[in-house]
């Protein structure tokens, strides 16, 4: 008798990065902490960036970050390879190079060894793949299975992107499609296409290494990758962090395939409405945008591409070497930054009006 297939996101109340706790509550409850000073701390929690970054010499910084979520794959060695995937990001999301990763496991015993197996060794191909050391990890017995990793990099002092130093006149540039938040909803409610859910996980899967590798030879303003705060809610924290306002234009989103009808046929994430409570206010939506197109924006994404603000000047080269280079997602340009105006992000088709 064949053994039953274990369906990892039947054991999940939410999928990947749309497990993420609201943006408000975390807001007020990061406003209270004591505020840590250090000289060499870089980078802190002053503009919700990232990763953390240390300087450790003139010629060396150390970034840090962690990342773990439950399941928006049902198979154990996706999963494991897109939650390394989603926590690697943060280090090049900063412009660095991961060298070092701890596993974080939250694990129900009754799913067994092999299950756990798998998940572990699709989180260390990505870190082989990314030219990092896997060395170790912690874990715990949870009714809900979780996993991510603790990872290290380095980038030199003076080369650090950072979600901050958008300028009026740059565009901004977007290396992976929106919408794995819908599809993993779509999945989870046995509803997506097979075509649908195998675009989500080459997405998903695909590091952000390629894209970073690229744009390291360009004078990048600021760069963070999106998330499950979705495009809105990581765009809102450049456009805060900048003092400007950021265009985004709706009809130029590389977008997953189907995810737009998901979204028209409701199977939305409750990620997306907390995203939409709290990043609403700061928004100006335009003449023409529909309903579905308001949910993408608001999207949680899990593993998500990077999202650059650059001088314009250099945005056609930038896409001339993506398209050359080992990316494996669409990518686009798909916006630009304004002066600061009443509202921190105006949402519209290119061409129309606010």
């Amino acid at each position: 008798m064949e053994k039953e297939k274990i369906r990892l996101t039947q054991f999940a109340k939410s999928a990947g990065c749309a497990a993420k706790l609201s943006p408000q509550i975390l807001s007020e409850v990061v406003g209270k902490l004591p505020r840590f000073s250090d000289e060499r701390l870089l980078v802190g929690v002053e503009t919700s960036d990232d990763a953390a970054v240390y300087q450790i010499s003139e010629e060396l910084a150390m970034i840090q970050t962690l990342d773990f979520f439950p399941p928006m794959a049902d198979d154990a060695y996706t999963f494991g390879q897109i939650a390394a995937a989603n926590a690697l990001s943060d280090i090049y999301a900063m412009g660095g190079e991961p060298k070092l990763a701890l596993n974080i496991v939250a694990y129900p015993n009754c799913l067994g060894a092999e299950t756990l197996g798998e998940i572990l060794a699709g989180g260390a191909d990505k870190v082989k793949e990314a030219g990092a050391v896997l060395a170790g990890g912690h874990s715990i017995n949870d009714e809900e299975p979780k996993y991510g990793m603790a990872v290290t990099g380095f980038v030199h002092p003076k080369k650090i992107w950072k979600n901050k130093g958008a300028m009026p006149g740059d565009v901004l540039i977007l290396t992976k499609p929106l919408g794995t938040g819908l599809i993993n909803t779509a999945v989870k409610a046995e509803l997506a296409s097979e075509a649908a859910a195998e675009k989500a996980v080459e997405s998903m899967t695909s590091l952000n290494k390629a894209a970073r590798d690229v744009l390291v030879q360009f004078p990048v303003h600021c760069c963070t990758d999106v998330t499950g705060f979705s495009l809105a809610g990581h765009g809102l924290e450049i456009a805060k962090a900048s003092e400007a306002t950021l265009e985004i234009w709706v009809n130029r989103l590389p977008v997953l395939p189907e995810a737009l009808s998901y979204a028209a046929m409701g199977l939305v994430p409750e990620g997306t409405y907390r995203n939409k409570r709290y990043q609403k206010p700061d928004i100006l939506f335009g003449e023409g945008v529909c309903e579905a197109e308001e949910d993408l924006i608001f999207d949680p994404q899990t593993s998500g591409g990077l999202l650059i603000s650059v001088e314009e000047a250099y945005a056609e080269e930038i896409l001339k070497a993506l398209k050359e280079s080992d990316i494996r997602t669409p990518f686009a340009v798909i916006g630009k930054v304004l002066e600061k105006k009443s509202t921190y992000m105006e949402v519209k088709k290119a061409g129309g009006k606010s």
